[in-house]
């Protein structure tokens, strides 16, 4: 009987890992192309190749802990030198040499992240492999098995709701150019009260508003230098002259709102160096938790039995998936969702930090991912038996697309109506991560039901075959949906240098909202179509093919009994 030590213990390890995985999953990109400025294009490629290399790492390093022998277990020995040299690689990844040129920069984003995916497989297949070595099975292992996956919850949801605004304090306290970006702040304060000022002083002598001149600044803001800009600002400028404005009180409002704009340009570069440094320091203590909490977990664990592991090459992956159409369908599904979530979660920061409400990126940001991540787990342990009492599985499935479905409709109907009031993204975040979390679990309750299904038609049971695909197919759907959104930012032209003040030019925030909802809507649906038109198990099919099963191993018994 595991004590509750080793309970806990067991659980940090999961906590630390997850911690480490998510702040890797979800910021690299951001922080090679929007902070340093690597190619969105260059930084996808780099995804996607590390993801499948490292999808094919899996099975190799399964086989290296299966033959590892030592006085301290198979297990224990790799997941201390997998973490402690994981935990070095994560700080160096997030600590690239910004005087780097930019083929340097791609050269060391490459190589660290692509050594992290392998020294993060080094650590992650003996955590989990080593559960039969500790526990007596049934519902003891069950039990741990499940306090470990929420644990690792918990470590993704604390660095998706902490990261930005921890960066940002950290890069305030630490990095040399925190003054810096202070002294531009102010310059935006004093020139937007210059501003403010002079717009009182138009509106009371002339017949201009308020609304018309913040229009031109938007307008001398987003000028492209084209002949459709000049010709828009003319016009504006034709009015203002016409409504009693002077040429010389033109002339001043134009220079005050260039002024705005140079100081907000300013103040975003300003910010970078912040924000790298903010990086460098919170990667550090992230890396150092995770090597705490996982020395917790070696010292309080110990390997009671000597277990048979073997991890499935490749090869025995995708022989036992092709045989088994149902299991087919399930990880086409897994691709689709999870490919449709991360693009969503790749591209939202960008979203956030020049599209809605810029001013407020950091706070908006992170009580963004709380709600979603708050109902994603909500979704896990309340909806999803809620709804198990008066739905199968599958309705199940399809009321979880249509949440999802109605989720992204929303959020791009707010995304499109400018719109900067944060609740008015709160119902998509509800039905989107909802949607996620129940998909999750259906999904892999299906995956279970294929391997029964597996058996029936092929006469052999591949569960440990079938879950490793699992594995292996959110890696990849990671590695697409990484490429798909660096396409987005190369295409839309998102960075640092093309913005327009502290926001995006019109067009780019036009593709930008497109893309982070239109794109999942598509793939989401093309999952759909899939499962609909494949997929057979429901919970009338799976009931006889476990009836079926019963059958044939009373047969086989009675043959077997028979023959003694």
């Amino acid at each position: 009987m595991l004590s509750g030590k080793e309970k806990i213990s067991y659980g940090l390890g999961a906590v630390g890992k997850d911690m480490v995985y998510m702040l890797s999953a979800s910021y690299i990109l951001y922080y090679y192309q929007d902070l340093l400025g690597v190619s969105a294009i260059a930084m996808g490629i780099i995804l996607l190749i590390a993801r499948i290399f490292d999808a094919f790492n899996d099975p190799i390093m399964g086989i290296i802990v299966a033959k590892t022998k030592t006085r301290w277990g198979k297990f224990r020995p790799w997941l201390l030198i997998g973490t402690l040299t994981n935990a070095v690689v994560l700080f160096l990844m997030f600590s690239a040499p910004p005087a780097l040129n930019k083929t340097g920069l791609i050269a060391y984003a490459a190589v660290t992240y692509i050594v992290w995916g392998v020294t993060y497989t080094m650590m992650d297949i003996p955590y989990w492999s080593m559960i039969p070595a500790f526990t007596k099975g049934g519902k003891e292992r069950e039990g741990l098995s499940a306090l470990a996956r929420s644990c690792a919850g918990v470590g993704s949801a604390v660095i998706s709701i902490i990261t930005v605004m921890t960066v940002f304090a950290l890069g305030m306290k630490f990095s040399p150019d925190a003054e810096a970006y202070k002294n531009s702040v102010a310059l935006i304060e004093q020139t937007k009260a210059a501003q403010e000022k002079l717009i009182d002083s138009i509106c009371l002598e002339t017949a201009v508003t308020a609304d018309e001149l913040e229009l031109y600044a938007v307008k001398i803001k987003e000028n492209k230098g084209d002949e459709a800009s000049a010709a828009l600002i003319n016009a504006a400028e034709k009015d203002f002259l016409e409504k009693g404005m002077s040429q010389a009180l033109l002339d001043e409002y134009k220079a005050v709102v260039t002024n705005v704009a140079v100081a907000e340009k300013d103040s975003v570069k300003a910010k970078v160096p912040v924000e790298r440094t903010g990086y460098k320091y919170f990667s550090l203590i992230v890396a150092v938790l995770f090597v705490v909490f996982i020395v917790i977990t070696c010292a309080a664990i110990k390997e009671k039995s000597t277990v048979k592991f073997q991890s499935p090459s490749v090869g025995e992956m995708f022989r036992a998936l092709f045989r088994n159409d149902q299991a087919v369908v399930i990880v086409a599904a897994i691709v689709m969702i999870n490919t449709a979530l991360y693009i969503t979660s790749n591209l939202v920061i960008y979203f956030f930090k020049y599209d809605f409400n810029p001013a407020a990126f950091e706070s908006n940001y992170s009580m963004f991912n709380m709600f979603g991540g708050g109902f994603q787990i909500l979704a896990m342990m309340i909806l999803f038996p809620l709804f198990r009492k008066f739905m199968n599985t599958v309705k199940i499935f399809y009321a979880s697309f249509f949440m999802a479905f109605t989720g992204y409709i929303i959020l791009l109907f707010v995304a499109v109506s400018g719109t900067s009031n944060f609740w008015a993204l709160v119902p998509s975040a509800f039905l989107i991560m909802s949607a996620i979390g129940m998909l999750n679990v259906v999904v892999t309750i299906f995956l279970a039901n294929t391997v029964d299904y597996g058996e029936l038609k092929n006469h052999r049971r591949d569960e440990s075959v079938i879950f490793s695909m699992q594995t292996f197919v959110v890696k990849l759907a990671s590695g697409i949906s990484a490429l798909i959104a660096s396409v987005v930012l190369a295409v839309c032209n998102i960075n640092k240098d093309a913005i327009n003040g502290t926001k995006l030019a019109a067009s780019s925030t036009i593709g930008l909202r497109m893309s982070m909802t239109l794109i999942p809507l598509v793939v989401l649906i093309a999952g759909l179509i899939i499962f609909k038109t494949r997929f057979i198990l429901n919970d009338k099919k799976v009931q006889e093919i476990n009836e079926q099963l019963a059958a044939r191993g009373k047969k086989l018994e009675a043959i077997t009994s028979d023959a003694e």
